[in-house]
């Protein structure tokens, strides 16, 4: 059975900042929808689950909420 989204993903390959508490840590955006994305960090430890996920090439930033963590991938959905 097939995955269920609410929006098309686009595999991307840019650089993104996890801007949380003042600070922030850097990752990979793996995939973007219009309502969502999956990130690549060095380690999920410590990330909040919510944050703002800015992408400087893109001037994007967006209010995310965690959906899931595996490993070193996060699934966000924006709010």
């Amino acid at each position: 059975m097939g995955e269920q989204r609410d929006a098309t993903r686009r595999r991307t390959f840019k650089a993104g900042t996890i801007e949380f508490g003042g600070g922030g840590i850097d990752c990979i955006v793996k995939n973007l929808s219009e309502t969502g994305a999956q990130l690549e960090v060095v380690s999920p430890l410590y990330i909040p689950d919510r944050f703002t996920l800015f992408i400087l090439s893109d001037q994007f930033k967006q209010l995310c909420r965690v959906v899931w963590k595996r490993e070193k991938r996060i699934g966000v959905r924006f709010e």
